[in-house]
């Protein structure tokens, strides 16, 4: 477990799902969807890993909007829509015409800049990153899924029989490079949002331009339209 370390005399809360890594880190146990704390309680969030799998992420959202104090800001990192396509492809051929949903919903990066606003987060701003694996087995996928707490988190599970297992193994592998390992990715969304306040900045008015953005964007040296 990571440690968050904030600037001197900065006091810090940390709220993890788990009792135990709670307590270990000197925290409170509880969920990103039912916030223990008051309103106007924090001056920053930061969540990290762990929004893409809430029961209710737009409820979440509105939550850590709300305990913050005004121009407080938010910063949230999660796994994306477009994270183990690899995996998705081999569980479609594995399990041939009756495939069982395996692995819980994700959010793409404009869905999550729509939740922001939604939420009531001032200057939402979304971005993403793609991070590339490459994996000598299936097992070692597995093995990592289960280290990040993704392995299936339905509540209606259905387990893997040996037999598409097998077949699950056999596709994976059969995708593999030259060298034997075959790529994941993992697609890392992140998140900023402000706590409202009047002091930030405000979107001009419509029709309020005084300049073309046209004419800026013209190559130097090119005659400007009279206007």
């Amino acid at each position: 477990m990571g440690e968050f370390l904030g600037p001197p005399g900065a006091r810090i809360a940390r709220l993890d799902a788990g009792a135990r890594f709670a307590a270990a880190a000197g925290g409170v146990q509880g969920d990103e969807d039912r916030l223990p704390f008051a309103d106007h309680s924090f001056d920053l969030i930061v969540s990290a890993g762990v929004l893409d799998s809430v029961n209710d992420l737009p409820g979440a959202l509105v939550l850590a909007r709300r305990v913050l104090r005004p121009d407080g800001l938010f910063l949230a990192a999660l796994a994306g829509a477009g994270s183990l396509p690899t995996l998705r492809a081999c569980l479609r051929e594995a399990e041939g015409e009756r495939p069982v949903a395996r692995l819980h919903p994700q959010v793409d990066v404009r869905a999550s800049g729509d939740l922001l606003m939604r939420a009531g987060f001032a200057l939402p701003v979304t971005d993403t990153e793609t991070l590339t694996v490459r994996y000598r087995s299936l097992s070692g996928l597995f093995s990592d899924l289960r280290g990040m707490g993704a392995a299936n988190m339905l509540s209606t599970r259905w387990p893997l029989s040996r037999a598409t297992l097998a077949r699950l193994d056999d596709a994976f592998s059969a995708r593999a490079d030259a060298d034997g390992r075959t790529t994941e990715r993992f697609e890392i969304v992140y998140l900023t949002g402000w706590a409202p306040d009047p002091s930030q900045p405000k979107p001009a008015r419509r029709g309020s331009a005084t300049a073309s953005l046209a004419e800026a964007l013209k190559p130097r040296g090119e005659p400007t339209t009279p206007r």
